[in-house]
């Protein structure tokens, strides 16, 4: 364990010292993620701002708000920590060039899941904080201590949950030469997760809790940190967390097995 931790040190190193490098792209990259995040925001200004529309059964404006805020912070950990490692795992793929990794005296997967970073995606983090701080002025309380602690164990599950679906996705690649087309409906399926899964009709609220678990990303930790989410969801939850990485994990090593190199 200390091995692997003292390469994940020296993975975010490498990407601070490129991000240092390059600085005014880190500055430009973001003030447009910062923008790009405000957009997430608008649609509840959209629903809410109408006193005639009903708005969202089950939540109001700042119980909406938090769920927001979670989709911001875990759109900053796909696009910060997931995206970039795993999508040079495709082009290594494309190329024959995963011998290079494969070769290595560490496990595969974990070298292609921490060889990138954008580290400028830490504002998610900040814009985050801010939305859960407007959220619970609206709300009219601060959340207990205990529905934080939970929230936060769902945060790493949820990380768990991305990580695990996109590691599915990149392992289609040894099969299938181009996946862009999954890339980027994945990435368009996930922007639903900014909603409250209440919202969906019930066909679709079952998807995106059982077979792409969206609402275990957002909506639960949101109804954990507003201490409403039942334990048996909670424990639900971490139970299908962990069958989801075993999926990918056995998928992974399954895909590596076909992989032929440039030069086999």
């Amino acid at each position: 364990m200390g091995r692997y931790l003292g390469l994940l040190s020296r993975q975010l190193r490498t990407s601070a010292l490129l991000a240092a490098q390059y600085r005014w792209d880190f500055v430009v990259d973001g003030v447009v993620s910062l923008f790009f995040m405000a957009t997430a925001i608008v649609p509840l200004f959209v629903v809410y701002g109408d006193a005639s529309r009903p708005g969202i059964p089950g939540w109001s404006f700042g119980e909406a708000l938090v769920v927001t805020g979670w989709f911001i912070l875990l759109q900053g950990v796909l696009d910060g920590a997931v995206n970039p490692g795993l999508q040079a795992v495709i082009d290594h793929i494309r190329k024959g060039t995963l011998d290079f990794v494969l070769l290595k005296p560490a496990d595969a997967q974990f070298l292609v899941s921490t060889a990138r970073f954008q580290l400028w995606r830490v504002t998610s983090v900040v814009v985050a904080l801010v939305v859960f701080v407007i959220a619970f002025s609206r709300v009219g309380r601060a959340p207990a201590v205990l529905d934080v602690a939970a929230s936060l164990v769902l945060l790493v599950s949820a990380t768990l949950l991305l990580y695990s679906l996109w590691i599915l996705i990149v392992s289609a690649a040894f099969f299938v030469v181009k996946v862009d087309n999954l890339t980027y409906l994945f990435s368009s399926i996930f922007d639903a997760a900014r909603w409250p899964s209440s919202v969906f009709p019930n066909v679709l609220r079952f998807v995106f809790t059982f077979v792409v678990p969206l609402a275990l990303m957002t909506t639960f930790p949101a109804e954990a940190m507003l201490g409403r989410l039942e334990s048996s969801a909670l424990v639900g939850s971490l139970l299908g967390t962990l069958v989801f990485a075993a999926i990918a994990r056995w998928t992974w090593l399954k895909a590596i097995g076909h992989y032929t190199s440039a030069g086999g």
